[in-house]
């Protein structure tokens, strides 16, 4: 997104930031919760030794539908809402803020890796802290439905009941569990992401400098999907075999689990290959791209309502 001019620093202007990403979060889920949970019954079931395997993305999607309804592809929704909101909030946040401290008084000349990457690690790692209980929650609730092999004795009757059992059952770090996983995913996931997202958002702008259509809003929404959704593909790319270890590390029904995530990769790798490590490759991809072309476009349609000015 090129170096931003704006003096949201100042004052308390800088909440503004923070709603911007709270209304990405909500676009996120809105967009991309349906391909989660395929992505999620497909790293629980197709990396087991034993249990139910599905062929393909589709194939698991349609039998979610089959069974439960387009309700069974928004199950654990709640928690995401609530999850995401807060989290793309503090991500996009802290990001910005990031980004301005960092850049200090260096010239407005274009990206610079020395800035994005610090900034998007630093807020990866906050927000991660947010995340695993959430996403805890959520992986939870989407292995159940009426064709998963979770017995009927450990389902959870809501995203609430699904917290307090965990707790009860495994303390207050069971619903911390997965947090390195966590951690080692948004750090570099976040990296991926804003680089190819400014670097490209930098360079189409650069190319429409003296163009009538720079400052179209259909251009802008454009470019905010296409930044946005190749951004989302890198991320995903890149870090989806952390995902999948904490995907088994959060829903392992057995509390002494290992929850290294790089010795349960070499465990998965052991038992599926290199295609279990990258298992809900289909539906991630699928996901990625509308989901986080959703999320930028609301970010920067938000920040324009919000009056925050950038090149």
């Amino acid at each position: 997104m090129g170096e931003k001019k704006t003096t949201t620093g100042e004052g308390f202007g800088f909440y503004k930031e923070y709603v911007a990403g709270m209304n990405a979060g909500l676009a996120t889920v809105a967009v991309g919760h349906p391909f989660d949970t395929v992505k999620v019954k497909l790293q629980k079931h197709n990396t087991e030794v034993q249990g139910l395997r599905y062929k393909n993305g589709l194939h698991c999607a349609s039998r979610i539908l089959q069974s439960e309804g387009v309700k069974g592809l928004y199950r654990g929704a709640t928690s995401s809402f609530l999850g995401m909101a807060f989290e793309s909030s503090l991500m996009f946040g802290i990001y910005s803020q990031a980004k301005l401290f960092l850049r200090g008084t260096l010239p407005d000349d274009g990206p610079r890796p020395e800035i994005i990457v610090p900034s998007a690690m630093f807020g990866g790692a906050i927000i991660s802290f947010v995340l695993c209980p959430t996403e805890l929650v959520k992986c939870r609730m989407q292995i159940q439905g009426t064709d998963s092999l979770v017995p009927n004795f450990r389902r959870y009757n809501s995203p609430l009941d699904c917290a307090v059992q965990t707790v009860k059952n495994e303390g207050v770090t069971g619903i911390f569990r997965g947090g390195s996983a966590t951690l080692l995913r948004e750090c570099a996931g976040n990296a991926v992401f804003f680089t190819v997202y400014e670097y490209l958002r930098y360079h189409i702008h650069s190319r429409l400098e003296n163009s009538k259509l720079k400052d179209g809003y259909l251009v802008d929404m454009g470019i905010g999907v296409f930044t946005g959704g190749l951004g989302g593909i890198a991320c995903w790319s890149a870090v989806l075999p952390f995902d999948v270890a904490k995907t088994i590390i959060q829903t392992s029904p057995d509390k002494a689990t290992e929850r290294n995530p790089f010795k349960v990769l070499s465990s998965i790798h052991k038992r599926a290959g290199l295609k279990g490590c990258y298992a809900g490759l289909g539906p991630t991809i699928v996901r990625a791209f509308p989901a986080n072309a959703a999320a930028i476009v609301a970010w920067e349609f938000s920040m324009k309502m919000l009056g925050i000015k950038r090149d």
